[in-house]
């Protein structure tokens, strides 16, 4: 089985949000950003079927999102789909910010970048809501392993 779990492609979260702005500088408008966001939740690892039931979804989202995380090595990493092609390249985003960060430094990474990318203004209130929704719980799960 393919490892579902996004691995890191940036050293720190920073340099992960630099990198998606300056990707998303590229395009001129919203479309093309789109199409481009959508690409980036084709590229998500296969999310195990299993998975894709209610222990695993994400309260808030008007599209189903299913979302995991796993421990390793002082690191969490989060594995995440949805029903809609948009959502899963909007996690696909969040996860290349959060996924194999140390808990403390997914808590210390505000996604207040979704709003400096322009990425909250240019969705749909409904969606918008939604991956603050999927930020929360990333959080919330770093803030768990924190704890324990």
């Amino acid at each position: 089985m393919t490892d579902p779990f996004v691995k890191p492609e940036e050293l720190t979260a920073a340099e992960a949000i630099a990198a998606i702005g300056e990707e998303l500088d590229m395009f001129d408008d919203w479309m093309e950003r789109y199409e481009f966001i959508i690409g980036m939740g084709r590229k998500l690892p296969p999310f195990p079927d299993e998975w894709a039931n209610d222990a695993h979804r994400v309260p808030g989202c008007q599209s189903r999102v299913w979302m995991e995380a796993v421990l390793r090595d002082g690191s969490l990493y989060f594995a995440g789909l949805s029903d809609a092609a948009i959502v899963s390249g909007l996690i696909a985003l969040l996860l290349r910010v959060y996924s194999g960060r140390p808990p403390e430094e997914i808590l210390a990474t505000d996604p207040v970048f979704l709003k400096d990318l322009g990425l909250l203004e240019a969705l749909s209130t409904n969606r918008g809501n939604g991956i603050a929704s999927m930020a929360r719980k990333v959080r919330e799960v770093a803030a768990l392993q924190r704890a324990g």
